[in-house]
């Protein structure tokens, strides 16, 4: 049976994904308090969902890869929401395979983007949830760490990393009662991916956010956004490394 959100948490809440999800929220009244670097987008997204319904929406203006802030930021969202049914990681950046391969200094900052500052407040809300003793902690990771390819082995690397130490979470937490899912969204429209091809697989932020809310309600462990990527990334993550080289993918 579900136990609908009525207070989120959400890091990155700018994001299509996000800002798809909190809407969703919002038409049922719940209490937001959002977490981002562009202050006039949060405060637009916050008198948006105040339209939509929500009973109250917070903002803090933050660079999460700042992770020196992010014990006050996690602070300060439980003081707001007198501690969240749900706490969503959403932030990240894609950047491009090519550009990242040549120059170490973007690829640093897609490892400090996508992975070190996640676990930085992963490693600060699995402590204040498992004081709380309910609730559920989720972030987006990428169908992209299900196998290392030619094609995105530095993105998916970061999400293969921020996968594994979701599920790590997953074994410590479940004795108090709360809940990690790890997303895994498959290829999303969004303007982080505007300027690539897209295919029939991709799908909408909409989309995902309603996949997301049909599992984050009572689900623990890995979702994959839209369903139908669990099938695809199990026939991947067995395919022979010459098969993928050939395929190109």
């Amino acid at each position: 049976m579900k136990s609908p959100v009525q207070t989120a948490l959400v890091f990155g809440a700018t994001s299509a994904i996000a800002t798809a999800y909190c809407r969703i929220l919002a038409g049922r009244g719940a209490v937001l308090h959002l977490v981002g670097r562009d202050g006039d987008a949060l405060q637009s997204l916050a008198d948006d969902l105040g339209v939509r319904g929500a009973k109250g929406v917070s903002v803090a203006v933050a660079d999460l890869c700042e992770t020196g802030q992010h014990e006050q930021l996690v602070a300060q969202g439980w003081q707001q929401l007198d501690g969240p049914d749900l706490v969503l990681l959403a932030h990240g950046t894609l950047g491009t395979q090519a550009e990242n391969e040549t120059d170490w200094e973007l690829q640093r900052s897609l490892i400090q983007t996508n992975l070190i500052s996640h676990l930085s407040l992963l490693s600060l809300l699995a402590n204040r949830f498992e004081q709380q003793g309910n609730g559920c902690l989720a972030a987006i990771s990428s169908v992209s760490g299900d196998r290392g390819r030619a094609s995105n082995y530095i993105y998916g690397a970061t999400k293969a990393g921020l996968s594994c130490y979701l599920q790590g979470l997953q074994q410590r937490l479940a004795h108090a009662g709360i809940r990690v899912v790890d997303l895994r969204p498959g290829p999303v429209d969004t303007p982080m991916t505007a300027g690539l091809q897209k295919g029939i697989l991709w799908s909408t932020p909409e989309r995902v956010a309603r996949a997301m809310d049909n599992g984050l309600e009572y689900r623990s462990g890995t979702l994959y956004l839209p369903f139908y990527w669990r099938p695809i990334m199990a026939v991947i993550r067995i395919l022979p490394g010459s098969l993928l080289r050939r395929l190109g993918i």
